[in-house]
């Protein structure tokens, strides 16, 4: 062997050795808010290794009194102005535990900054932000992702394969999304967190945003990208002397050339529940939790555990890294992808014109 074939192939290893082992090192995480319900997802998994929190930006200090989190954060690391904590700290992904309205903020000051940013669900409060974000997204190459909880559903992923790989149900006709709980209030939400999501601006709407949007993210994922030809929807206030600003209620409808889903999304369920019933001309599947599966056809059914999906499409803080350090490619089919979760916000809008003006609103 030529001798700069060897030096070529020195170099090649040595750079191979020294990419995994950045890889392998910790991601630097900036967390944007901390009112949002769902921060235990941090908290939960700090000891994990797999990232690093390395600033914490939160306006309100009294907020910074969160035990488990000062326990694995440096009190210099908190700081309530998100620009300092960006300069100073130097994220490579920010998570964002902020009202929904907010999430523009946090990517504009991300992005110049060449900094990624995953957001909870959904990804804006109107089109009109989401499209913001996508072109500040475009313009300095960063991803904006969006955190669901049923997009580390087993059960969800094999529904996908059956409807779209095996056609296991035959061609399918309708799809029923079922979401929600008895309430933020009552099942217990912090007063910061009550305090923006039942806030028709900051949060968007009621149970039509906090719960409508898991059923239209999963429709446009099962449709392969989709958009529905049109929306109809109705908005309840069940519960008005609780939740007198907001909806606590939504039914959506949303119609393909072939597929109907609707999408029942309420603060009124007597549980909690995240399942989805998919019809088709030869079948049925209902995904009944994170594992549990039903299957049939005729008087026949089928129940079984979905197997758990492998790293790190099992988890977002895997999954973020690995798209962070380029293990893995989001692609616009993706559930947390960017161009998903634009089609979730113009639904999510197009429902609460619909109720508005009893009308149904044809999507472009």
């Amino acid at each position: 062997m030529k001798l700069i074939q060897v030096v070529f192939l020195m170099i090649v290893s040595s750079y191979s050795i020294i990419s995994q082992a950045q890889n392998d090192k910790p991601l630097r995480l900036g967390v944007a808010g901390l009112s949002h319900g769902h921060l235990w997802e941090v908290l939960s998994r700090l000891d994990r290794g797999d990232f690093e929190v390395v600033g914490v930006a939160e306006k309100n200090i009294q907020l910074w009194d969160n035990k488990l989190l000062k326990a694995k954060v440096a009190n210099n690391l908190f700081f309530q102005d998100l620009d300092d904590m960006l300069d100073q700290t130097k994220p490579e992904a920010v998570i964002v535990y902020e009202s929904i309205y907010d999430h523009l903020r946090v990517v504009e000051a991300c992005a110049p900054r060449g900094i990624h940013v995953m957001v909870e669900k959904p990804l804006a409060t109107t089109v009109e932000q989401a499209q913001r974000i996508a072109e500040l997204a475009k313009k300095y190459n960063i991803m904006v992702l969006t955190n669901y909880e049923t997009t580390w559903y087993p059960a969800n992923h094999k529904a996908y394969e059956l409807v779209n790989k095996e056609q296991s149900v035959g061609k399918i006709s309708r799809i029923n999304v079922y979401d929600g709980h008895s309430g933020p209030v009552e099942i217990g939400c912090s007063p910061e967190f009550l305090g923006w999501l039942t806030d028709p601006v900051k949060n968007g709407g009621g149970a039509v945003i906090d719960f409508g949007c898991y059923g239209a993210n999963l429709s446009t994922w099962l449709m392969g990208g989709q958009k529905p030809v049109s929306v109809f929807a109705t908005l309840k206030h069940q519960k008005p002397d609780v939740y007198p600003n907001v909806d606590d209620d939504a039914t959506i409808v949303l119609e393909y050339p072939d597929v109907t889903t609707i999408i029942m999304a309420s603060w009124n369920w007597p549980m909690s529940r995240k399942d989805m019933h998919i019809y088709g001309n030869k079948g049925y599947i209902y995904q009944d939790n994170a594992t549990d599966m039903r299957i049939g056809a005729g008087e026949k059914e089928t129940k079984f555990v979905a197997g758990k999906l492998p790293e790190p499409y099992n988890d977002s803080f895997y999954y973020l890294k690995a798209a962070v350090r380029g293990d893995i490619k989001v692609k616009p089919a993706d559930l947390s992808s960017l161009e998903n979760n634009l089609i979730v916000v113009e639904i999510l809008e197009a429902a609460i014109k619909s109720n508005n003006t009893g009308e149904v609103i044809r999507l472009k």
